[in-house]
């Protein structure tokens, strides 16, 4: 397996692993839960090393599965969780990243992951209510107890990230990039790259969409977000059906899927971007680390680059109140 490394130092294989659908988000959780244990052991079997998840997935209960799946294998994966949500009654009630509010979040996935170290622990939105000095210095007191070894922000904007790797470096952003979400490239990816900060691209493959799985006539069943993102109506799928075509096209073309041009396209744009597309199955973990073998030339990635601005994407990535938690 292919490996790269994000800021500070942490190696992780070039294509890590999102566990949230795992739990939540994409329709009815998966009725066997060793099903899901077993496809997080398989990855790691066929070398995936960063794994992906959060406090509020669930909530609670994603942080629980991986660690369980992943305790024999303890020693070879990088575990990424995130805190910065408030809960009442056990479902999230808004952001808190307050500094009380992080400790106890750092102890609580520490206990639900069975784990002594997080090894990167993300701020999952930024909460304009505290500023991020406080959470980089509390993240700080957190890497100086031995809790966390990595610092990362989630959907943060450039401002933000400079602010907080003032205080304590930032080993990693995620952020949602791929080929029909270009959001981080004009001020986000220049700021990465000038402070050596690696990319953690989420939903690399547009929430399906890239893969041509998803098209005007999907139905989705009850639970999945898709339904309430409005690039997801129907109208939207059918008018950004050009852009699957035209991956479809060139995966055709080089014997491959257009999930793995998609994620080619990705590890191409530099090398310290690490996607972690997410799934329920093993073939399609295994056809996405397929991607890392995948070259694509240079008039290829260039003719890619241009494809979203050439066709146009039509409809926001998330609906309003999502939009409101982006970018600060």
């Amino acid at each position: 397996m292919h490996t790269r490394t994000l800021g500070q130092g942490l190696q992780v294989s070039a294509i890590g692993l999102g566990a949230m659908g795992m739990s939540q988000s994409y329709g009815p959780n998966p009725g066997d839960r060793d099903d899901m244990i077993r496809v997080l052991r398989g990855a790691v079997e066929r070398g995936v090393t960063l794994i992906d998840t959060a406090e509020v997935y669930g909530p609670f209960v994603n942080e629980e599965l991986v660690g369980e799946a992943l305790a024999p294998v303890r020693d070879r994966v990088v575990i990424a969780t995130k805190f910065g949500f408030r809960f009442e009654d056990g479902r999230p009630a808004g952001l808190s990243s307050r500094p009380e509010d992080i400790v106890k979040a750092a102890d609580g996935s520490l206990r639900r992951l069975g784990i002594e170290t997080i090894d990167l622990y993300y701020q999952h939105r930024v909460d304009p209510q505290v500023p991020i000095e406080d959470v980089a210095g509390t993240v700080k007191e957190l890497v100086a107890a031995g809790k966390v070894r990595h610092f990362g922000l989630s959907e943060a904007g450039a401002a933000t990230i400079r602010r907080a790797h003032a205080v304590h470096p930032v080993t990693a952003v995620q952020s949602e990039y791929s080929l029909w979400t270009r959001d981080p490239e004009p001020e986000v990816l220049p700021t990465l790259a000038e402070l050596r900060i690696g990319l953690v691209p989420f939903s690399p493959l547009g929430k399906g969409f890239l893969t041509g799985t998803v098209d005007p006539t999907t139905t989705f069943t009850a639970g999945d977000i898709r339904a309430t993102i409005p690039r997801f109506t129907p109208e939207n799928r059918d008018a950004n059906q050009a852009i699957v075509e035209h991956v479809r096209a060139l995966a055709a073309a080089k014997g491959a899927t257009p999930g793995q041009v998609a994620l080619a396209w990705l590890l191409a744009q530099q090398p310290w971007i690490v996607p972690i597309p997410g799934t329920r199955r093993l073939e399609r973990v295994e056809e996405n680390l397929a991607a890392t073998g995948l070259a694509l030339s240079a008039d290829e990635v260039a003719v890619l680059n241009t494809l979203t601005t050439d066709i146009g994407v039509q409809g926001n990535r998330y609906n309003d109140a999502g939009l409101a938690m982006v970018g600060l």
